[in-house]
């Protein structure tokens, strides 16, 4: 192999390696200010793609949102395309400025989010049961605030540093 094939295969393989930080978003607008947006009624529409990409499961949400002062609580209502139906209340904390934790009874320990401009990167751990087994799952959620309306989420599903999947969601505040 030539040495400019080396070369570019290790530049290729170091660019793989970068990643996206919150702080890139820093100067996209709209700003996204989670009290603000969570905060009434939303409906989101969303699907999981296993790692193949094929759609496994759709489903909507309706959310009901509000804050006590930097403590807000997000009821959600999920209706699945099976027909069946889940809930799950978040506690979200603004920490300071940027940064947010966050609580629900299926998230193990402590979610931690960050937001910067128009961007939210949500991190936790959350217990899913499959075919009657529990299993922790990591997500790393990207929520990107379109306009007043509407936010656009992608959430990869992982284990072990595997991926598993995708969660893709729209949400809209009701006027």
């Amino acid at each position: 192999m030539s040495k400019i094939a080396v070369a570019l295969a290790g530049l290729l393989t170091l660019a793989g390696c970068a990643s996206v930080e919150v702080s890139d978003y820093a100067a996209e607008k709209p700003e996204l200010d989670l009290s603000r947006y969570f905060n009434g009624t939303l409906d989101a529409d969303g699907m999981f793609q296993d790692r193949s990409g094929k759609v496994v499961k759709r489903f909507h949400v309706v959310i009901e949102a509000s804050w006590k002062g930097p403590v807000g609580t997000l009821d959600e209502r999920f209706t699945y395309s099976d027909g069946s139906t889940q809930r799950r209340v978040w506690t979200v904390t603004k920490l300071d400025a940027n940064h947010y934790s966050g609580r629900a009874d299926d998230v193990v320990g402590e979610a931690s989010g960050e937001a910067r401009g128009n961007a939210l990167r949500w991190k936790y751990v959350m217990a899913l049961p499959v075919d009657g087994k529990v299993y922790n799952v990591d997500f790393d959620d990207w929520m990107f605030l379109m306009d007043d309306r509407v936010m656009l989420n992608r959430s990869v599903m992982s284990k072990f540093g595997f991926r598993l999947g995708e969660v893709s969601l729209s949400f809209r505040k009701r006027e």
